[in-house]
């Protein structure tokens, strides 16, 4: 037996079309999912963007007011795609009204935000998703097993790594992304959200920390008109960048294990430059997101000189079966968010939670507040959760 649920996706920026996409191709590689997304609306402030998505996509009603989406009986679940400063509003009005939620991070600007959310999505007793992808990848969930399985030893030390130049050109527009108003902490909430979270997916709570954090492109132009992803913006009046471009942090771990996280939003040179390197007192697993189907591996009992060797994942490995028929076939980016909309569509048909959650959200949250303190006053702060 297959239902139908009514979807709608709230901001129809580039996530808010990868969301689409993953929901139009989900039961091409899960067809056993007993629930098959219907693209009821789509809401979008830009005037024209949501008639292009409904024309392109097939969604039945088109908006761009969102709260008009709370009250249409169709809709069931909800993707918040929306920037930053939305997602605390759009998603506690969407949960109260009985809506599950598939969001993106950072859920808000703050731990405050993404505890609201969680909050509301918890007393609704709907789902809540949110929009970890990096951590959906085989590779990923396979260098998971393997530090749980104990082949690497006890953990030692992680270094996780986010660098890209998405914002790097210097007539890059001075969108929503650079206030903190309505951006929230810049690359902490952009990039170093994911570090966060993979970091606690490997290796378990991140208990304190230390963190430095600086902009390096103060100044950008204010953008005459509608802005889609990381538009440019030349000879108009210039204005602060108001969060950070860069972080650094040194993070503790309850299990006793040592970090270092970096992100930069502004690295010449490096384009999606993601990965992590995790060692353990007998080994070490390495992942490098431009390689994503791959692992890198050191295991066994020679200690130095021990040799390191590539694994490519297969159909044993998390979800890639779902995709590829055997090992060293490639899987994407958007491949992730399929992973994602199955996982939602699944916790809603079973009424159990499958994937990232808010919670995971809220500790990540937890953590760029952290960040945010200790680059404050030059102090560890404590990653406090619930507090």
């Amino acid at each position: 037996m297959v239902d139908t649920l009514g979807v709608a996706v709230i901001g129809f920026g580039w996530m808010g079309r990868v969301h689409t996409q993953a929901y139009a191709r989900v039961r091409h590689h899960y067809p056993r999912l007993s629930l098959v997304p219907e693209l009821v609306t789509v809401a979008e402030e830009v005037p024209g963007r949501a008639e292009e998505a409904a024309a392109q996509f097939g969604f039945a009603t088109t908006t761009r007011d969102w709260r008009e989406v709370v009250a249409d009986p169709r809709i069931k679940a909800v993707s918040i795609t929306a920037p930053n400063f939305l997602h605390r509003e759009i998603g506690v009005a969407m949960a109260e009204a009985g809506k599950h939620i598939w969001i993106e991070k950072p859920v808000g600007l703050t731990a405050e935000d993404a505890g609201a959310v969680a909050d509301a999505v918890t007393k609704a007793g709907v789902q809540g998703a949110v929009g970890f992808n990096y951590r959906n990848a085989p590779a990923v969930e396979a260098a998971r097993e393997l530090i749980a399985s104990g082949e690497i030893g006890t953990v030692t030390h992680v270094r996780i790594r986010l660098f890209s130049d998405y914002a790097a050109h210097p007539e890059g527009a001075l969108t929503w992304r650079y206030e903190r108003e309505r951006g929230g902490s810049g690359v902490l909430g952009d990039l170093a959200s994911h570090g966060t979270d993979l970091a606690r997916h490997l290796l378990g709570d991140i208990t304190s920390l230390t963190a430095d954090t600086a902009i390096f492109l103060p100044e950008r132009a204010r953008p005459t008109g509608a802005t889609a992803g990381h538009s440019r913006a030349s000879g108009g009046e210039l204005g602060p960048v108001e969060n950070e471009d860069y972080v650094s942090c040194l993070l503790r771990f309850a299990s006793g294990a040592r970090g270092v996280l970096e992100a930069c939003r502004v690295s010449v040179g490096e384009q999606n430059n993601y990965g992590f390197e995790v060692h353990g007192t007998k080994g070490a697993v390495f992942w490098d997101f431009r390689r994503m189907n791959e692992l890198g591996i050191s295991r066994g009992t020679t200690y130095q000189d021990q040799s390191v060797t590539t694994v490519y994942v297969g159909p044993g490995h998390g979800e890639f079966a779902a995709f590829q028929p055997g090992a060293a076939n490639s899987m994407g980016y958007d491949d992730l968010k399929v992973i994602e909309a199955y996982r939602f569509l699944r916790s809603v048909a079973e009424g159990t939670p499958h994937g990232a959650t808010l919670a995971d959200a809220v500790h990540s949250a937890a953590a760029l507040d952290a960040m945010a303190r200790s680059a404050s006053n030059g102090a560890w702060a404590e990653v406090a959760v619930g507090a």
